[in-house]
């Protein structure tokens, strides 16, 4: 007799509940009466009036979706705007809009690389790179996190004719910032494209929140692509790739998960939009994530990172997931990251700060994370 081919799942998921990495899933009513520093809402515009306005507004003219894939009809003229602004405020000849950051990625990695080119990736790369990677059909050197010069190791003792470098600009579990001058140094003297993903930065770091390559003075470099996210400082949804005109073109014929996925829904871009407006409008509201990331920092005991994510490190899972616990038991919730988010040892408390967060607001999480910590200290 044969085993059932779903059988295994159980023996599975005992090894997850035993490791203390079994995940489930917590759905939020709307008006949950807690401080939120786990979610990406770094601006504190997802329920701004303006850009719920911007995205009724494309709701009301535009319907509930795109209707098919951006090369059939599911590009309005609203993708466009956004897709020109987006791309004006971050300082590259133009950009493309897909229906998530995890899927530009995807198509940045897989349709600049191929068979017969090299992909170097940083080893603290988010998931949607090194699936990226994965799927690349190339070959694929990882080297340590911001290991400048183990990246310009394997550049200089590769064989292949085309190479491309991938990093996070910000990190999204350490918060911490790449060093993209040094790179794109080794980048251009080894003749390699430099491809930053700069979901984090966008909004938050750099002048007027343009991101990390902007900080840098790099934005619009012609061997420099980045890839962004709508769905953190801009509150909406979707993400973006930005770089010269030749690479957008190339993604538009090349890019599978452009081509063959539907476009994004015209109210998440009126929202992106109008998000970005706002920041155009408001440009200090970068400094306030920083100043509020501090604070939050300084309450947690660790250092700031210089962006909007602060990491707590606890050691074990079943540390993380107490330490989460008893914030969220005491009014704040807080990312709770274990393996494979990030590596085996150094399970954490993830919090993430917003621009609109109030002085009493950060008294409160100063007061739950010193009691909440005490019992669990940070690693």
């Amino acid at each position: 007799m044969r085993e059932h081919p779903l059988d295994w799942l159980t023996e599975h998921a005992e090894r997850r509940r035993a490791a203390g990495l079994r995940r489930a899933l917590r759905y939020r009513p709307v008006d949950e009466p807690v401080l939120d520093l786990a979610g990406n809402d770094y601006l504190g515009l997802a329920r701004d009036p303006r850009v719920i306005e911007g995205g009724l507004a494309a709701l009301r003219a535009w319907g509930a979706g795109s209707t098919g894939s951006r090369l059939v009809t599911g590009s309005t003229t609203l993708h466009g705007d956004l897709e020109r602004e987006l791309a004006e405020f971050c300082g590259f000849d133009a950009g493309l809009v897909f229906s998530s950051g995890y899927l530009a990625n995807l198509a940045v990695v897989t349709a600049l690389s191929g068979h017969g080119a090299l992909v170097v990736s940083d080893a603290g790369n988010h998931a949607s790179l090194i699936d990226g990677c994965r799927l690349s059909r190339a070959g694929v050197a990882v080297v340590g996190h911001n290991d400048v010069g183990a990246v310009d190791a394997v550049l200089a003792a590769r064989s292949e004719a085309r190479a491309v470098v991938v990093t996070d600009g910000v990190a999204s579990a350490d918060g911490d910032r790449a060093p993209l001058a040094e790179l794109h140094a080794v980048c251009r003297a080894r003749g390699a494209l430099l491809v930053v993903d700069d979901a984090h930065g966008l909004g938050v770091v750099g002048p007027g929140g343009r991101g990390l390559l902007a900080a840098a003075g790099l934005a619009g470099a012609d061997d420099v692509v980045a890839t962004v996210t709508l769905s953190k400082s801009l509150g909406s949804q979707g993400g973006a790739v930005l770089g010269p005109a030749a690479v957008i073109e190339h993604l538009v014929d090349s890019a599978r998960s452009f081509i063959f996925d539907t476009g994004l829904a015209p109210a998440s871009v009126g929202a992106a939009l109008a998000a970005l407006r706002v920041l155009v409008a408001e440009p200090e509201r970068p400094a306030a994530v920083l100043a509020a990331a501090e604070a939050i920092a300084a309450a947690a005991g660790v250092p700031a990172s210089g962006s909007a994510v602060v990491s707590a490190v606890l050691g074990e899972p079943e540390a993380a997931v107490a330490a989460a616990t008893g914030c969220l038991e005491r009014g704040v919730r807080v990312g709770c990251f274990r393996p494979p988010s990030v590596p085996a040892g150094t399970s954490r408390l993830r919090l993430t700060a917003r621009a609109t967060l109030t002085d009493a607001e950060l008294a409160h999480v100063r007061a739950v994370l010193a009691e909440v910590l005490e019992r669990v200290p940070v690693g």
